[in-house]
């Protein structure tokens, strides 16, 4: 599963640690930057997130001209137009993005608007339509798990059309994200779950997909070796700020190691699952893993049983056959799974999840076949294939 050929391009400035949001200001004004626009959601805003932002911004005397707080988690060509309209109204000309996957998604979706011109964000939709570089625009991530501050993608729902609209170019990254761990400590446990198994999720698919590299390779296991050891930590111990940032590190790892090798058959039947049964990505990513190893197994045993060293330590990986753990690895994110189960009631099949009916797998099974990420998947698909996976992660 080597490649002879591959391409690896992450150009995002990071800035982490505990004190990475009073860096803001700088960042801003090294681009010029004077009027930056937040993009948020309601729920960022009551838990306190963005005082520190703000705090941050005001005291080297930066303005922030405008927040828009009213990001729906999963947002639509509307709600983008909407705020493009009013970053142009308030003359804006930077913006900084403060939550999850979707107001990442959404903040780059209006950074198209703003700085290519227009009202139809459809237009854009698509690989390498943007061909100039786009307004200054800076991540903060509340969840530890999208990888969103370091992906060069967006995904923004057409609720016109019933149709989730894809945007990839490089121009899409960031100028830098900004990870700090005083922005996941507020996190509820079942989302804490959800998202550092996303992020799990986009590291395990990276390292066995069939677009994997060295340098991926290398993104990928340092992040899935900091998830296993700190998340069941930071479940025990929420307010453990060393364990968070661990967490938010590894998301960003994870982003930057699918961003350059790509995903597979998991991320094709969670977003068929999230668009038709609108589950939560992050809970598809977990409830799905496990099976799709699986069905993947006998063409990536040797990768799947390598991942048990950063899934379960030195000790683990040396008292087990090498014919014996690829099995291991999977058994340990079973484990890791019925922690979560103990911790959150974060659901293990769709059955658990209370919001998916037996009659749906067959749709689900056809909408992902048309998914690109399962292009990348290294077992051929077939739709009754998907159907069987389906029905294992059933109950």
């Amino acid at each position: 599963m080597t490649n002879k050929y591959y391409e690896f391009f992450c150009p995002v400035k990071v800035i982490a640690g505990k004190a990475a949001l009073e860096h803001i200001p700088y960042e801003l004004t090294g681009m010029a930057a004077k009027r930056p626009m937040i993009v948020t959601d309601k729920g960022v805003r009551a838990a306190g997130l963005l005082d520190p932002v703000i705090a941050a911004c005001e005291e080297s005397g930066l303005e922030i001209v405008s927040i828009y707080d009213d990001v729906p988690p999963d947002s639509s060509t509307g709600v983008v137009r909407d705020i493009a309209g009013i970053y142009r109204a308030e003359k804006c000309d930077s913006i900084i993005a403060v939550g999850g996957g979707s107001a990442i998604d959404t903040a780059k979706a209006v950074n198209i608007l703003v700085s290519e011109g227009g009202d139809d964000i459809a237009a854009y939709s698509g690989a390498g339509v943007l061909k100039h570089p786009l307004k200054p625009f800076f991540v903060v991530p509340t969840t530890a798990g999208t990888g969103s501050e370091v992906t060069a993608v967006a995904v923004i729902a057409d609720t016109e059309k019933h149709v989730k609209l894809p945007f990839t170019s490089s121009f899409l990254l960031p100028n830098a994200a900004i990870i700090d761990p005083r922005m996941t400590l507020t996190l509820p446990p079942h989302i804490t779950a959800a998202t550092a198994m996303d992020a799990m999720t986009h590291a395990t698919e990276a390292f066995t997909c069939m677009a994997k590299n060295p340098l991926s390779d290398a993104y990928a296991t340092a992040a899935i070796k900091k998830i296993s050891t700190s998340l069941l930590s930071v479940m025990e111990n929420p307010k453990d700020a060393d364990g968070r940032l661990e967490l938010a590190q590894a998301s960003t790892m994870a982003g930057i190691a699918f961003s350059n090798s790509m995903v597979g058959l998991v991320h094709a039947l969670g977003h068929a699952t999230g668009a038709i049964c609108q589950l939560p990505h992050g809970l598809c990513m977990s409830l799905y893993l496990p099976y799709v190893l699986e069905y993947n197994i006998e063409s990536i045993r040797e990768p799947l049983g390598e991942l048990l060293l950063y899934l379960d330590g030195p000790d683990v990986y040396a008292a087990t056959p090498a014919a014996r753990r690829a099995e291991a690895s999977i058994s340990t994110i079973r484990r890791m799974r019925d922690a979560l189960y103990k911790h959150c009631q974060l659901p293990r099949t769709l059955k658990e999840t209370g919001k998916v009916v037996e009659e749906q797998l067959d749709q689900i099974a056809e909408l992902a076949l048309d998914d690109g990420a399962i292009m990348f998947n290294p077992k051929e698909v077939t739709l009754e294939d998907a159907r069987e996976v389906l029905r294992r992660a059933w109950a």
